[in-house]
């Protein structure tokens, strides 16, 4: 009976320490998943004040020089070419004759066209006579003067084949070009001569979409080239292409003054300088400020301590500065380093 209660007392023991350790454990486990409380770490940033300055557009593109008239001076009709009066490198004059092809038949269908126009004429006078004494009919006049009628034109027809004969210069400038020889034949059409106009000359060059709406017709551009070092050619945008191609890309061409001692030739690389300041002031901040990309622009604002991000809306860009338009003040502080561990609210401290 002893033995019984000993043994009942020994099993109560155990049962109670295992319960002991069990809670024990528990209270470890309990502590152990509890949420740790967080203290507010502050994010170190650097950051950069929004200010004002004088707007100054800065845009230099390159292009090659192109003539700002170029034209071919074509054989009018077919025939041997009899004389060419001008060499490569000639100034030739707008009207200009540049050469004759031959022109022996058409005048003699000249002298034959105006002999029988002749006839026709002093037909048409006798007939007239004719009828007013009632000797000849109407229907016989009308039908010599129709007669005549065609045979002035016919006339006025081979005199001007024989002025085509003379192969003139369609634009004033200088012979670029010359793809025939004296004494060949050549078809109605053939070029005989390219003129080049270098008085004035022209620069394409492609400017971007943020780029194209800083420039405006009409806007003096410094023109200069390594071929003249120091010197500056005056040049005026001309044409600003309404649509871009297909790398999003638009279209300017300028006009360039090509009348100095150092004349600029055809094909010369140049360097085109649309810079500009204008009496505007403008808001800026560093182009690291930004978030996203331009179209989706967004910074982050400290403000007590804290980085709140901002939507904004931006304008053009000025040697690593970015115009805002839209979005912020003067004064505003906004991060330009440590973004990417940022969200809105999160504290943040100001590195130097």
């Amino acid at each position: 009976m002893k033995t019984k209660y000993i043994v009942i007392i020994v099993v109560v023991a155990i049962v109670a320490l295992i319960a002991f350790k069990l809670s024990a454990n528990k209270k470890k486990l309990d502590e152990k998943n509890k949420p740790v409380e967080v203290t507010n770490v502050h994010i170190p940033v650097k950051a950069a004040k929004v200010t004002q300055q004088l707007q100054e557009i800065s845009i230099m593109k390159t292009g090659n020089l192109a003539p700002f008239k170029e034209a071919k001076a074509l054989a009018v009709t077919g025939g041997n070419l009899l004389q060419l009066r001008f060499e490569l490198g000639d100034h030739v004059t707008q009207g200009q004759v540049l050469a004759l092809t031959d022109n022996r038949a058409a005048q003699l269908e000249l002298e034959k066209a105006e002999s029988n126009a002749a006839k026709l004429r002093n037909d048409l006078n006798i007939y007239t006579e004719l009828l007013q004494g009632k000797a000849a009919t109407q229907e016989k006049v009308n039908q010599i003067k129709q007669d005549y009628l065609d045979a002035v034109n016919q006339v006025n027809r081979t005199r001007k084949n024989l002025n085509d004969a003379s192969i003139k210069a369609p634009t004033s400038g200088i012979i670029s070009a010359k793809p025939v020889e004296q004494g060949v034949f050549v078809n109605a059409g053939a070029e005989v001569a390219t003129i080049v106009n270098l008085s004035r000359a022209k620069v394409q060059v492609y400017l971007t979409e943020a780029e194209v709406y800083l420039i405006d017709q009409g806007q003096k551009v410094k023109i200069t080239t390594d071929v003249y070092p120091g010197k500056v050619y005056n040049g005026t945008v001309s044409f600003i292409s309404p649509q871009a191609d297909q790398t999003h890309n638009y279209i300017v061409e300028i006009m360039v003054d090509n009348t100095q001692s150092s004349v600029l030739r055809s094909g010369t690389f140049v360097y085109a300088d649309f810079s500009k300041k204008t009496k505007q002031q403008v808001l800026v901040i560093p182009r690291e400020a930004l978030t996203e990309s331009v179209k989706d622009a967004a910074v982050y604002v400290i403000q007590n301590g804290t980085a709140n991000r901002k939507t904004i809306k931006t304008g053009s860009e000025m040697g690593g500065l970015i115009q805002v338009t839209d979005g912020l003040n003067e004064g505003d502080q906004v991060v330009t380093s440590g973004q990417i561990n940022l969200k809105d609210g999160t504290p943040v401290t100001v590195s130097k």
